[in-house]
C-alpha cells in the first residue's frame, strides 16, 4: 500500500468515527436485512453529485472481469479461481454457472475476462479468456465460449476458439475482451512477463505474445485483419508491441477501442487502438526498468513508428496499474457522460476520465476510502448505475448511484 492511499484511508477513518452514527459499514449487516449502504461524497474534480456506495454481494473477492445481460440486467463475474457467477443486480443473488473450463490458476493466471455476444440472447454465446496448462508446467492464454443458459445457471457446449502462443511463465496474461463496431472480437495478450527487451517477443510478429488479435465469433480470421496478406506477421494479430493490458473498452459513438495497460515501472498508459499499429513496448516505454531510473527504450513521442500512448504515468510518478475500463452512458451521473471509468489496481481507487476526441483528463477519484485494489467497473444498462468488483479476497461487489 503507497503512502497517498494511507494517507486517504486514515483521513477517512478519522471521518468516520465523527459521523458514524449516520453512516453503515461497508460489507457488514444493516439492522433491517437489506444491504449496506456508505456514503462517499466524492468531487475531487469538482464537477459531480455526491456518490452513494452500496453492497450487492458481500463477498466476490478475487474477481477479475464482468459483463452484463442485455436483457435482464443480471452481471456474470468472473474470479481468477476458476468461478463464473451470474449476479442479479436486484436482489444480490448469486449462481455459480457450471460448464466452464478447467484453468490453471497460479500466479498471475486463471478465469479471467467474460464478455456477452453482441446478439445476445438471439447468439446466447458467452466468451472467457483464460490460462490453461500445457501438461509440461507452462501455460497459456485462452480464449473459448459456451451457451448460456441462465435459467439453469450453465454454459453449454464450451469450446476453444484460440490459444496464444508460445506457452510460457504465469505472468502476464492480459487479458479483456471487446467486441468492435464490426461485431469482431478484440482479445489483449500479454508479454508473458519477458525481461529480453533487446530481442523481445512483443516486437516479434511470428509470435501473439503482447499483442492484441482480432476474430470472428466462432475462432476464425477475418478477412480484414491488417496482416493477412503479410507472410511475417501471424493473422490473428490485430496491434503488436503490448505489455499487459487489463482494460478495454469500446467508445459510444465513434466506435475507437480503448485500453488501459499496465507499465515496467510506472510507464502505465491509456491508449487507443487501430489495426496494424506497433505501440512500443519494450523498444520505447515511459516506464523504468524495476528497481532503477533507467528508461526502458526510447521515448515513444520521439518515435514515428510507434503508437505513444493517450494518457500515461512516467517514470517517477505513483503510477496507476490499471484494469478494466468502461465508458458511462446512463441517466444515473448525467454529468458523466461520455467520460471514461478505469480501474486501479496499485493506487486503489476508480479513476474517472473526461474525454475530448483522444485527449484525457483525471478529473475524480472514486472509492478511495475502501483501501481496495479495484478490479473491474461496469455500466448497468438499464439502471445507469456503475457496478466495481475488487480482486480482493472476501471484498464485495458494490454499486454507486447518485447521493441526492
Amino acid at each position: 500500500m503507497n503512502a497517498r492511499t494511507r494517507i486517504a484511508i486514515a483521513v477517512a477513518a478519522a471521518s468516520a468515527v465523527v459521523v458514524a452514527a449516520a453512516f453503515f459499514v461497508l460489507g457488514g449487516d444493516g439492522p433491517d436485512g437489506a444491504p449496506d449502504i456508505a456514503d462517499n461524497i466524492s468531487g475531487t474534480g469538482g464537477n459531480g453529485p455526491g456518490v452513494r456506495v452500496e453492497t450487492v454481494v458481500d463477498d466476490l473477492g478475487q474477481a477479475w472481469g464482468t459483463a452484463f445481460l442485455p436483457d435482464s440486467g443480471d452481471l456474470l463475474v468472473t474470479q481468477v479461481t476458476g468461478a463464473l457467477s451470474l449476479v442479479d443486480t436486484e436482489s444480490g443473488g448469486t449462481t455459480q454457472i457450471s460448464g466452464t473450463p478447467e484453468v490453471t490458476a497460479e500466479g498471475q493466471g486463471g478465469l479471467l475476462d467474460v464478455a456477452v455476444d453482441p446478439e445476445y440472447p438471439e447468439e446466447p454465446w458467452v466468451y472467457l479468456t483464460y490460462s490453461a496448462g500445457d501438461g509440461e508446467g507452462t501455460t497459456s492464454t485462452h480464449v473459448g465460449r459456451g451457451q448460456l443458459d441462465a435459467d439453469e445457471g450453465s454454459l453449454r457446449g464450451f469450446e476453444v476458439l484460440f490459444t496464444g502462443e508460445p506457452d510460457t511463465s504465469g505472468e502476464h496474461f492480459g487479458s479483456v475482451l471487446a467486441f468492435d463496431a464490426d461485431g469482431k472480437l478484440i482479445v489483449t495478450l500479454g508479454d508473458r512477463g519477458s525481461k529480453e527487451f533487446a530481442d523481445h517477443p512483443a516486437q516479434d510478429t511470428s509470435n501473439t505474445l503482447g499483442t492484441t488479435v482480432r476474430l470472428e465469433r466462432d475462432g476464425s480470421v477475418p478477412g480484414d485483419n491488417p496482416f493477412v496478406d503479410d507472410d511475417e506477421v501471424t493473422d490473428e494479430i490485430f496491434t503488436y508491441g503490448h505489455r499487459n493490458a487489463q482494460g478495454i473498452a469500446v467508445q459510444p459513438g465513434t466506435g475507437r477501442i480503448w485500453l488501459s495497460e499496465h507499465g515496467e515501472q510506472e510507464g502505465d498508459s491509456l491508449r487507443t487502438i487501430e489495426g496494424g499499429q506497433n505501440h512500443g513496448w519494450p523498444v520505447a516505454h515511459t516506464g523504468c526498468e524495476y528497481g532503477t531510473d533507467v528508461p526502458v527504450g526510447d521515448d515513444p513521442f520521439e518515435r514515428e513508428d510507434v503508437e505513444a500512448p493517450v494518457h500515461h504515468w512516467e517514470c517517477g510518478s505513483d503510477g496507476f496499474p490499471p484494469a478494466g475500463a468502461a465508458f458511462y452512458e446512463g441517466g444515473e451521473f448525467p454529468s458523466w457522460d461520455g467520460d471514461l471509468l478505469v480501474a486501479g489496481l496499485g493506487q486503489q481507487y476508480l479513476a474517472r476520465f473526461t474525454v475530448d476526441g483522444r485527449e484525457v483528463e483525471e478529473a475524480e477519484e472514486l472509492l478511495v476510502e475502501e483501501g481496495l485494489r479495484v478490479r473491474d467497473v461496469a455500466v448497468g444498462p438499464q439502471d445507469g448505475a456503475v457496478y466495481v468488483a475488487f480482486d480482493d479476497e472476501g471484498a464485495p461487489l458494490v454499486r454507486l448511484t447518485a447521493d441526492g
